[in-house]
């Protein structure tokens, strides 16, 4: 079921009319409707893979009560790792046995052995990445007595699969979750308000942006052998553009639905494409992924604490281990260790907490240094997007030599150019609103809200004409597939 989708728009009124007009006394009751309706979206992908997310679920529950009772740190270690092992055992399997079986044949291959590997023929549980970093981090927080184990199965189960983060994030906290979980809430009127307000901003950025922009990086990416250099940019902004508008777009689509129920999720993207280095890209980039593997992989491997080598090797393992966790394809590797190796001289010069601030706060333009610094971190960015996207390492390489010649200076000519101008010209209005909303959680928050009625409501209403008229074909979200 995508949020994107009729049968979105029929399901969430329903369990929305259900939570605050049938339950809406009864905490328990309310989160028994919550995760029955979390495990009915779920299903409505596959509902087989609905048994291994009850199992996961099950098998962090138990883990976190066994690992609070143990009398001794021996048998915490134990359940933390059967936990730990069995989560990641699962993920190996759907996720990467393939690759490693087919690498490991092309290592042979090349000195001369020729096998053929058994692989599975399955598809990936969608959104198998996500439910299990929430459990992981909810039982290293117990054993690391952070936080005491859940005894109530409902909430627990609620805290792993709520819908609106399910299949894609963002990746929640039990610290953060949790305890709204477990109090009574009430409807909040402002709050439903701004939280339709987010959803609709969401639908904006996944279908007219990211759903337009899709076309024409498909269009160039799979046939990019047969490209200009200049088209080969184009392809590439395109897909730059389609990939923050899905992601942000889902996230915020996840969040203004959360905050119909009465919850607030983690914030997943703070405007990163305004970024003025690769550092502060990245906390603005995915924040719940950046953290999770801040504080459950860097901090344990020593963090910043070391000396130089230390640093940068821990940097590379969080890059590279990001990278891995987007896909079993030397792609995401490759795109990994690039971003690694962006964000090197930040680190080496101690300037990665330079720009901990909003771009331009308070001002409406930024300053020429920080328009510059944004340009040359987006061209980085944008560079770095070609391995994620393209097929394959040598893809990648081809994609990238085929920019650099002399039909760079050319102008752009592909199958549906008007129509992409088209796309362009929404994507700079889009640009333009995320610049002027940027100092707020997301860029309709406060932006005209304090309008006149009148404005306010045109205002929306164009929005949502915008996304009637120029709604690309329906694609599905790209990190459902991680």
């Amino acid at each position: 079921m995508l949020f994107n989708s009729l049968s979105f728009a029929v399901f969430l009124p329903i369990v929305f009319f259900l939570y605050w007009f049938v339950v809406k006394k009864s905490p328990k009751f309310q989160n028994l409707l919550l995760l029955a309706s979390s495990y009915y979206f779920y299903s409505c992908w596959d509902w087989r893979f609905l048994f291994l997310l009850v199992f996961s679920t099950l098998l962090d529950y138990y883990t976190g009560i066994k690992i609070s009772e143990a009398n001794n740190q021996a048998r915490k270690k134990f359940w933390l790792w059967l936990s730990i092992s069995i989560n990641l055992g699962f993920l190996g399997v759907f996720k990467y046995y393939n690759f490693f079986a087919d690498s490991f044949a092309e290592g042979l291959a090349d000195i001369g052995f020729q096998v053929n590997p058994w692989t599975l023929q399955v598809i990936l549980p969608v959104g198998i990445s996500f439910y299990t970093f929430h459990g992981l981090s909810y039982v290293i927080d117990i054993y690391k007595d952070r936080i005491k184990p859940e005894r109530n199965f409902i909430d627990y189960s609620l805290f792993v699969s709520f819908f609106p983060l399910l299949v894609a994030g963002p990746i929640e906290r039990a610290t953060h979750l949790l305890p709204q979980i477990k109090k009574k809430r009430y409807f909040d009127y402002a709050r439903a308000v701004d939280g339709l307000r987010q959803i609709l901003w969401g639908l904006f950025k996944k279908v007219v942006i990211a759903d337009n922009c899709a076309e024409y990086a498909n269009l160039i990416f799979n046939n990019s052998a047969d490209q200009s250099g200049s088209n080969l940019v184009v392809g590439a902004l395109f897909f730059t553009f389609q990939i923050y508008g899905d992601f942000s777009g889902y996230s915020d689509i996840a969040l203004g639905t959360a905050r119909l129920f009465g919850i607030e999720l983690l914030k997943n993207f703070a405007f990163p494409y305004f970024s003025r280095d690769i550092a502060e890209f990245w906390r603005r980039w995915h924040i719940s992924l950046s953290t999770w593997f801040r504080d459950y992989l860097y901090i344990p491997l020593g963090g910043s604490r070391g000396g130089t080598w230390m640093k940068v090797r821990n940097t590379f393992i969080i890059f590279i281990v990001s990278g891995f966790w987007h896909g079993a394809n030397w792609t995401f590797l490759m795109w990994g260790f690039l971003n690694a190796l962006f964000i090197m001289p930040s680190i080496l010069f101690k300037t990665n907490r330079k720009n901990l601030d909003i771009v331009a706060e308070g001002r409406l333009l930024p300053s020429l240094r920080e328009l510059f610094n944004m340009v040359l971190t987006f061209g980085l960015t944008v560079f770095a997007w070609i391995f994620f996207r393209a097929d394959s390492i040598h893809h990648a390489f081809n994609y990238i030599s085929g920019i650099f010649t002399s039909s760079l200076f050319e102008i752009p000519r592909f199958v549906g150019r008007k129509e992409a101008f088209i796309t362009t010209i929404l994507i700079i209005f889009f640009l333009i609103i995320e610049w002027l909303g940027r100092e707020n959680n997301y860029a309709l928050e406060k932006l005209v809200v304090k309008w006149p009625r009148i404005f306010k409501w045109a205002f929306y209403y164009g929005i949502g004409i915008l996304i009637f008229l120029f709604a690309g074909k329906e694609q599905q979200f790209i990190y459902f597939q991680f």
